[in-house]
């Protein structure tokens, strides 16, 4: 009996402090999976040192996915998926990236964009248009097409180190459903407040990177990245499937890869986008120049004196 009680109250301890000094040996349950696996602990340091290495290890890629678009708002209920296309990545360091969609079965091209991460090029062969622009939003088109940057994609699928540790704050979010790390990255707004920039997760199953969500200077959500089943790809890690989401554009993408070679080089003509002939160009993403102020009026002619 006296044994039973002790055990009762060490349990009861363990409830009233939310189990905080039982939770060496705490498992967690995902959904899906039969098994619960124990809990991996880290430090901020080991985080961010994650982060870079997963970044600095790629150099160029060259991949085929299956992709998945959407073009909608969720907010709105609107979401329309479009159909599935075979999309061909290419990426390489500093910032060029390459995206070619093709329709299934029949192999046409559904789109074809480039970045040199300032300017993009963007040819969509169906509506015979050719956009171009800044990599920069300026203004938003209702239009969701004229939305889509190839360097949307390129932050999502390359996560950015995190370029100062001081400004980087680790949370556990830990419960009966998840297990996380985040890596809260802040910056200063210009008047001494500190706000969001973005925000890392880390599954504590493994400690590889399940989420990056970046945000605008608002603290909205400018894209929402999620990622899946980590692989290594000619000794680079790497997701297999990609959840991208741009709540502000009204799009999203997932995709998940075919087959990905990861640092044996893209030749920069790969990089080359010409506008197709017949096509019909369009400048987008800048905000309309305002019309030239009419010019003043003449003064009025000053009458002589009169003999």
């Amino acid at each position: 009996m006296p044994l039973r009680r002790a055990a009762a109250t060490i349990l009861a301890f363990c409830l009233i402090s939310l189990g905080l000094s039982c939770a060496v040996s705490r498992r967690i349950s995902r959904a899906g999976k039969n098994t619960a696996q124990p809990l991996v602990t880290s430090d901020k340091a080991t985080l961010v040192a994650i982060v870079a290495r997963n970044f600095n290890s790629v150099r160029d890629f060259n991949g085929t996915f299956n992709m998945t678009p959407s073009l909608g708002s969720a907010e709105k209920n609107k979401i329309t998926e479009y159909k599935d296309v075979t999309a061909h990545l290419l990426f390489r360091r500093p910032a060029d990236i390459r995206i070619l969609g093709l329709y299934p079965v029949v192999g046409g091209t559904a789109f074809d964009m480039v970045s040199n991460g300032s300017d993009f090029k963007l040819s969509i062969p169906s509506q015979n248009r050719f956009l171009v622009g800044s990599d920069e939003i300026g203004q938003r088109s209702a239009r969701k097409l004229e939305n889509l940057r190839p360097q949307h994609f390129l932050e999502a699928l390359l996560v950015q180190p995190l370029a100062d540790a001081d400004r980087v704050m680790m949370e556990n979010f830990t419960d009966e459903d998840d297990a996380f790390y985040w890596l809260n990255e802040v910056r200063d707004d210009g008047a001494g407040q500190l706000v969001l920039k973005r925000q890392i997760w880390f599954s504590r199953l493994n400690l590889s990177v399940a989420r990056q969500l970046i945000f605008d200077d608002a603290g909205n959500i400018l894209s929402d990245a999620r990622y899946d089943d980590w692989h290594y790809f000619d000794s680079a890690p790497f997701p297999k499937h990609i959840e991208i989401n741009r709540p502000q554009d009204d799009y999203g993408v997932i995709l998940d890869v075919v087959k990905l070679y990861i640092n044996r080089g893209v030749t920069s003509d790969k990089f080359v986008l010409n506008q197709p002939e017949g096509s019909t160009l369009q400048v987008v993403g800048k905000a309309p120049a305002p019309a030239p102020a009419p010019p003043p009026p003449p003064p009025p002619r000053r009458r002589g004196r009169q003999q």
